[in-house]
C-alpha cells in the first residue's frame, strides 16, 4: 500500500511527461503556425496567460528556470495573442494531445477522477500557475480531462519545486545542471540538455559536490511538499493511481 509520500515520488515522472508533453507537440506547432507565433511565444502566453495581461517580470516570477531576457522577449513577442485567448488555445492543445495519446486507454476516466480529487483539495499557496490552471474549465471526455489534470498537478509540483530551489540558495541554472530526471516532456534528460532547452548560454560549469548535494536535498523537499496533495487519497486509491499512470505511461 502506497503512503502519500511514496505516491508523490511514484507519480512525478509520468505526470511530468504526460502533463508537459503537449507543450512540444505537433498540435502546439500547428497553433503557432496558424497564429504566426514563435514556439516560445505560444509557450509563455499559453502557459502563463492564466496570470492575465501582466508585465513580463510577473511572468519571470513564476518562470523561475528560464533566463529573464528570454522570458521577457517571448512574453512580449506573443502579445499579438491576448492572454485569455492564449490560455484557451493552450488548453485545447493539451486536450487534443491527450485524446491522441490516451484516447484508447480505458483507465482515463478513473485516472481523472483520482487526480481531480487531489487537485481540488490542494493548497495553491506558492504555486500561482497551479491556481490559475486549476480554474480553467475541464473537458468532459476522459482522455483530455486526465491529461489536463496532469498538467495542473505538474504546475503544482513545478511551483513548489521552484520555491525549494530558491530556499536552498541555488541559482536556477545550478539546480538544472546538477541533476537529470525523468519528469520532462522528453522523458529522461540530463541537466545540460534541460539547460539548453531553457536557453541558458553555454558553456556550462560542472556543478560541484555541494551544489549536487543541495539539489538532491531540494528534490527530497519537493517530494515532502507534494505529500499532502496525495493525502486525500486512501491507500488503495494511491495504489490505483500509481498503477493507472504506470500503464498509461507505457502506452
Amino acid at each position: 500500500m502506497a503512503d502519500p509520500r511514496t505516491t508523490a515520488v511514484q507519480v512525478k515522472a509520468p505526470i511530468g511527461q504526460f502533463g508537459g508533453g503537449f507543450m512540444i507537440s505537433r498540435e502546439a506547432k500547428a497553433v503557432c503556425e496558424e497564429y504566426g507565433l514563435g514556439a516560445r511565444e505560444f509557450y509563455f502566453r499559453g502557459r502563463c496567460g492564466v496570470l492575465g495581461e501582466c508585465d513580463a517580470d510577473v511572468v519571470e516570477s513564476v518562470a523561475v528556470f528560464f533566463p529573464s531576457a528570454h522570458v521577457e522577449e517571448s512574453w512580449n513577442g506573443g502579445r499579438k495573442l491576448a492572454a485569455e485567448r492564449a490560455v484557451e488555445l493552450y488548453a485545447e492543445v493539451c486536450q487534443a494531445w491527450g485524446r491522441r495519446k490516451l484516447g484508447h486507454y480505458d483507465g482515463c476516466a478513473r485516472l481523472a477522477e483520482l487526480l481531480e480529487k487531489a487537485v481540488r483539495r490542494a493548497s495553491p499557496v506558492g504555486a500561482p500557475l497551479f491556481a490559475g490552471w486549476r480554474a480553467v474549465p475541464l473537458p468532459d471526455d476522459p482522455a483530455a480531462r486526465a491529461v489536463q489534470l496532469m498538467h495542473v498537478v505538474r504546475e503544482l509540483r513545478g511551483g513548489l519545486h521552484a520555491n525549494a530551489v530558491i530556499a536552498a540558495g541555488l541559482h536556477p541554472l545550478e539546480a538544472t545542471l546538477a541533476t537529470g530526471h525523468d519528469a520532462t516532456p522528453f522523458g529522461h534528460a540530463a541537466g545540460e540538455l534541460i539547460a539548453k532547452f531553457f536557453t541558458w548560454p553555454e558553456p556550462y560549469a560542472t556543478p560541484g559536490p555541494d551544489v549536487v548535494a543541495r539539489r538532491a536535498a531540494v528534490e527530497e523537499t519537493t517530494d515532502d511538499l507534494m505529500t499532502p496533495v496525495f493525502s486525500v487519497l486512501d491507500d488503495s486509491e494511491s495504489d490505483e493511481l500509481i498503477e493507472l499512470l504506470r500503464f498509461g505511461h507505457a502506452r
